[in-house]
């Protein structure tokens, strides 16, 4: 019996990895079994040291060339193998839009539960993912008696944060004969160059307080003077302003950041879906009695023209 969590890459490892390795190692603690992990992609040398402190006692790597892109038909079926090998009773993934797919697929293949989007997750005689239900507005703690058991963590939910230990061994394997139904050749970024938006640790957001496009540079001198990633409201992304990869809610993206600073936006419940599991709420709004400053921990009252200027250069300030 093991704990196996699954190292999610793009080239390299994503930080969700190491959420979802922390995470992993507590459990694995709690129930008395080893961790182990798979990861599958172009090649894992050279980051192997990343993975020390983790508790990992071996890494099941499948490193090819047609592995460096997702593809659920070669994806799945490692993923299930090892889980069947390693007789896994915790399988923990990242809950990105590549995660959420793999753990929902692996879940259906072997008939297990799976827990998708917790914001934390536990050992008590069964596994216990922390839950956001009803658009977020209640945390509840759900308990998968049955084992094995699935569970993909929201990026930044959980700290990724390594103890004293080494790194873990590394078996390579060979890419395993799959008939890929589809191949990936190549992927464009839609907001190349920029923080990806549901891994920042910082996530400036607009909304119709902006006014119009030609007022959006200011959302991103100070995203830029934070080092955040640029978010938008729906009513932002349904004008027209910016592209719809920037909207959080809860028909857009779900962010979890440490801070969230919100320029000009009501805080309609649609929008708190997406973004009231950030740790520290930062609002600025001159409508003192918008929805945003009863969820907030900071409010600033006044115009955004004026506060959101003065706040970027007071960051640079800061930083330099």
């Amino acid at each position: 019996m093991s704990v196996l969590v699954l190292l999610e890459q793009r080239g390299e490892l994503k930080p969700c990895a190491l959420e979802a390795a922390s995470a992993a190692r507590d459990i694995a603690a709690a129930a008395g079994m080893p961790l182990n992990a798979v990861y599958i992609g172009q090649s894992l040398e050279g980051q192997e040291g990343k993975l020390a402190g983790y508790g990992i006692a071996k890494v099941y790597a499948y490193e090819h060339a047609s592995l460096s892109h997702y593809s659920n038909d070669a994806y799945v079926p490692i993923v299930r193998d090892v889980a069947r090998e390693l007789d896994a009773k915790v399988i923990i993934g990242s809950a990105t839009a590549l995660g959420k797919e793999l753990c929902a697929s692996v879940a259906a293949r072997l008939g297990v539960e799976l827990a998708q989007d917790a914001i934390g997750a536990a050992w008590a005689g069964g596994l216990v993912a922390k839950k956001p239900l009803y658009a977020g507005k209640v945390l509840a703690d759900v308990t998968i008696q049955s084992v094995p058991a699935m569970v993909s963590l929201r990026p930044n939910s959980v700290q990724a944060a390594p103890q004293d230990g080494p790194a873990p061994e590394i078996e390579k394997r060979a890419m395993p004969e799959v008939s890929l139904r589809s191949v990936l050749k190549e992927t464009a970024e839609a907001t190349a160059g920029k923080v990806e938006l549901t891994e920042a640790k910082i996530v400036v957001s607009g909304g119709r307080g902006v006014g119009g496009p030609e007022n959006w540079h200011i959302i991103e001198n100070l995203a830029e003077a934070m080092g955040a990633a640029v978010g938008a409201s729906r009513a932002v992304v349904d004008a027209g302003w910016v592209h719809h990869a920037l909207q959080v809610g809860q028909t857009g993206k779900v962010v979890s950041p440490d801070i969230y600073v919100a320029c000009g936006i009501s805080g309609a419940i649609q929008h708190q879906a997406g973004m009231r599991t950030s740790k520290i709420i930062v609002a600025i709004n001159k409508d003192p009695n918008a929805n945003i400053f009863k969820l907030c921990d900071y409010g600033i009252v006044g115009d955004l023209f004026e506060v959101c200027p003065a706040l970027a250069e007071e960051v640079r300030k800061v930083r330099a």
